[in-house]
């Protein structure tokens, strides 16, 4: 349920007053545990980056102490990953996200979004407008943007590359290129299995839908292939995990509103996601951001209990088809912070690479250290995400995979980058794309 204060009437949620969250704040014992975790002191080294500073600033400014808009207040709390990396190691269980999410909140509430974010959170709530700005991207990509590795991957053409150094958009950045069909188009509403054992429906994200379609399709012949019927909702919406961070809470509701009701129409037991910020949304924000609502509080709660990300439903709900495939590939695994410290999902994903015929698995030193992508964290932070990214690198490179197996697509897109940059350009893949490939070398051979 939503966190309230104690003695709270007002039916309000931290995401809509910031005084309930003094209860978190309070039991912060400042000793410093958190900064041997903290992504972003680990690459500043200064006190004002790690979560106990931001707390106390916090306190600071619920006791009227500090502005709440001031710039450096501003600053300190936009400089996080809500990675929940210190929630892991804090002795007195600090909810720290829910610490940052309000005090976001609280700064849209009073100074409204940058007019940059409120024109792109304000398109996310039309969907046919969305789709469109995605079509025209993908086609007018290669007037800014050269195409690399047969049009698979994107790198800034001069003189945009000039331009866009400080934000990581030099001659060296390397992305996925946008696909101008997205995986919504290539598929059906509903892709049968030959002999259908259940139904499911797949919530596939934006970053799936337009930027990693191939891996979607992956996660639906792998579902397929394990009798299943899947479920596409063509009327889906972005989670809306990369406008909450941002603080906009108005529109986290309302895209959280449209999935549950398209996801409803699908009569499935289950909910598959293949990104640990979408299935954190589905199995968390939302049941607490429409804790209150007379309508979808239910029904938030009920697809909070039957979401599962894609490794945990082949391995704990069902069973899996052994994959026989050989794939000649040595493979170390990136933990993404929110499928682990959001959907607890970290040994599952290694059990389907394990089963897979041919693949060695090598861990790195610390595969759960976050990989500094952040969504556009990326971008307003760049020299701290990509020392972050580069400590990640370094750490792949290390293990002598030839391959980086992934849970989450923007980690992908981080890791892709930063393995160019720094690694030895090993592959990035999602780890379904494996079982896919070992199910399809089955099938040929």
């Amino acid at each position: 349920m939503a966190t309230t204060s104690a003695g709270d009437t007002t039916g309000k949620t931290y995401h809509d007053e910031l005084a309930i969250v003094r209860e978190e704040l309070d039991k912060c014992m400042k000793c410093g545990n958190c900064m041997a975790v903290c992504p972003v002191y680990g690459a500043e080294k200064v006190e004002t980056s790690v979560t106990r500073s931001k707390i106390a600033v916090a306190q600071a400014v619920l006791d009227g102490k500090l502005e709440l808009d001031d710039p450096q207040v501003y600053q300190m709390m936009f400089n996080c990953l809500v990675c929940k990396s210190c929630m892991t190691a804090c002795p007195t269980k600090v909810n720290f996200d829910r610490i940052m999410l309000a005090f976001r909140a609280a700064l849209v509430r009073k100074n409204g979004l940058p007019w940059l974010k409120k024109m792109i959170f304000s398109t996310l709530k039309h969907p046919k407008l969305f789709d469109a700005g995605m079509r025209i991207g993908a086609a007018m990509q290669p007037l800014a943007f050269k195409g690399e590795d047969g049009g698979a991957s994107i790198t800034p053409r001069s003189p945009f590359a000039k331009f866009g150094a400080g934000i990581g958009m030099d001659g060296e950045r390397k992305m996925p290129s946008l696909n101008v069909k997205t995986l919504r188009e290539r598929v059906p509403e509903v892709v049968r299995a030959a002999a259908p054992k259940m139904k499911v429906a797949f919530f596939t994200g934006d970053s799936l839908n337009y930027i990693y379609p191939d891996a979607g399709m992956d996660v639906i012949e792998v579902l397929t292939a394990n009798s299943i019927d899947v479920h596409i909702p063509k009327e889906q919406n972005c989670c809306g995990v990369p406008v909450l961070v941002h603080g906009d809470v108005e529109t986290v509701r309302a895209l959280a509103k449209k999935n549950i009701d398209a996801f409803e129409k699908t009569g499935c037991d289950y909910l598959i996601t293949a990104c640990g910020s979408c299935g954190g949304a589905w199995q968390h924000d939302y049941t607490e951001i429409l804790a209150n609502d007379p309508v979808y509080a239910t029904k938030a709660a009920h697809w909070a209990t039957r979401t599962y990300d894609i490794s945990t439903f082949l391995t704990k709900v069902i069973t899996l088809r052994e994959p026989k495939g050989k794939l000649d590939k040595v493979v170390t695994y990136h933990d993404s912070c929110h499928l682990k410290k959001s959907m607890k999902v970290s040994a599952e994903p290694r059990e389907i690479i394990k089963s897979i015929p041919g693949i060695t698995l090598k861990e790195m030193k610390a595969p759960d250290t976050c990989c500094g992508s952040g969504g556009s964290y990326v971008l307003s932070h760049y020299d701290t995400s990509s020392a972050i990214g580069r400590k990640k690198a370094e750490d792949v490179t290390a293990t002598g995979a030839d391959t980086v197996s992934v849970g989450c697509p923007a980690c992908m897109m981080q890791l892709f980058d930063n393995a160019n940059r720094y690694g030895k350009n090993e592959d990035v893949v999602h780890f379904v794309s494996l079982l896919a490939e070992s199910y399809r070398r089955e099938k040929s051979a």
